[in-house]
């Protein structure tokens, strides 16, 4: 009975749109009408703003951590947070809240990630952020992410290097959420291929994206 409400906490956490209703509450604007449909961090940073985006970041992040943190707060054994903290990248992915047409669940597997494996985070923040710099495109460099993700995982604990040994559940919610974020940027991927895919005002643009 315990698993079952730590994962519907976890989902609800999730669940909770928060672009989407900041978007409602303080702009009158619905994010699906607006840029990219999407109601995750990047599409609020490029419809409502710097302090709607960053709002929308810290709450998406801090989904995923408290998702994890709270079977670890209560003394919870039976099973690993990272699997209750998984249900809350369900839940912003497909949202009880808002028609269960979510985000692509970047902000919210970092928040897990925070929560379970910090320094794995760092890791791919710095990937993140490299890539950032050279392609300016934060679709990429969340694909990139996902992928070194995966990478890191299974060739990581062969070397001991941040992890010491192989954690298979913690292995198989890694690919998870990485084919998940793979999955949702499937249309980004056709605008890279295509040259044209949005672009930060900070960078290289290395592939010369022209939108």
């Amino acid at each position: 009975m315990t698993t079952l409400i730590l994962i519907i906490i976890a989902y609800l956490l999730g669940s909770i749109p928060t672009g989407l209703w900041i978007g409602q509450k303080f702009y009158h604007l619905n994010l699906r009408e607006h840029g990219s449909g999407n109601t995750g961090t990047t599409n609020t940073f490029r419809i409502l703003g710097v302090k709607a985006g960053i709002l929308t970041l810290v709450i998406d992040i801090l989904k995923g951590t408290l998702a994890v943190l709270i079977p670890i707060l209560i003394g919870y054994s039976t099973i690993s947070p990272i699997a209750i903290g998984f249900f809350a990248i369900l839940g912003h992915t497909f949202p009880v809240f808002a028609k269960f047409k979510g985000g692509k669940a970047v902000a919210t597997s970092a928040g897990v990630l925070l929560g379970f494996s910090p320094l794995f985070l760092f890791y791919l923040l710095v990937i993140f952020l490299v890539t950032l710099f050279l392609f300016s495109m934060i679709s990429l460099s969340s694909i990139t992410v996902a992928i070194l993700g995966i990478v890191g995982v299974l060739f990581f604990p062969l070397f001991h290097f941040i992890f010491i040994g192989y954690d298979w559940l913690f292995t198989f919610i890694v690919c998870l959420m990485a084919s998940i974020i793979l999955i949702r940027h499937k249309d980004n991927i056709k605008r890279i291929k295509k040259r044209r895919e949005n672009l930060v005002p900070w960078g290289l643009n290395l592939s010369r994206q022209r939108k």
